[in-house]
């Protein structure tokens, strides 16, 4: 009897150990580098973005995104933009998938908070990727947070955001209604001449991952925004 009792244990042990395996997440380092380019004519704005993201513990090209697009102020606070990414995923070794996407966006300064700025940006995406037929729909609603940390006009700025993923549909490449992914990033703005600024910091990307279950990314970020 103690004998069969002890079994039983060693077995719950074991499924439990097991189902706590499985739900770990799969962790990785990365380093983003994005570089974007900001500008205007009248009322007409675009912007022109490249971010190479390197992955695996920072030891290869993750993903290589190329993303402009062109768009309407619609008063100093709002700007539509219509736009186009270009995506290669190398995170599988030795194959290369490519992405197209179109987007629509809506950026939007909300205002100042108890010396806080608070801004938004609302992104719609279709997606066809070269594994598969089906158009991936997914909504993305990004809120970003700056705060002065002196009263000098070129202040560096302490900055967080966060940003949550939303596929609207399933699509026959691997997207899944639902949740996709949250980032959150915590940093800082550097003035670096004229309105162009340097951001650092580190990012958090929490991903679902139907073949791997939950994929969570430690990031170091590092932007360059470029404004004429």
């Amino acid at each position: 009897m103690i004998g069969r009792a002890h079994l039983l244990l060693a077995g719950l042990c074991l499924v439990a150990s097991g189902a706590r395996a499985a739900a770990d997440p799969v962790q990785d380092g990365q380093l983003w580098i994005n570089t974007t380019l900001f500008g205007s004519v009248g009322d007409v704005a675009f912007f022109a973005e490249a971010q190479p993201r390197i992955g695996s513990g920072i030891s290869r090209l993750d993903q290589l995104i190329l993303r402009p697009a062109v768009g309407w102020k619609v008063n100093e606070s709002l700007t539509l933009y219509q736009g186009y990414a270009y995506v290669e995923d190398h995170g599988t070794p030795g194959r290369v998938s490519i992405e197209d996407r179109s987007f629509q966006e809506i950026n939007w300064k909300i205002g100042e908070i108890a010396g806080v700025k608070v801004s938004s940006r609302t992104r719609f995406e279709q997606r066809w990727q070269s594994g598969g037929r089906d158009v991936g729909f997914r909504l993305r609603e990004n809120l970003r947070f700056a705060r002065p940390l002196t009263e000098a006009k070129d202040s560096i700025s302490a900055v967080g955001w966060t940003e949550l993923f939303v596929a609207l549909n399933d699509a026959d490449w691997g997207p899944r209604a639902g949740f996709d992914r949250i980032r959150t990033f915590v940093g800082l703005e550097l003035p670096i001449g004229g309105q162009s600024t340097v951001e650092i910091g580190y990012l958090n990307q929490t991903a679902r991952a139907p073949a791997r279950g939950t994929e969570l990314d430690h990031i170091l970020s590092l932007n360059l925004f470029i404004r004429n």
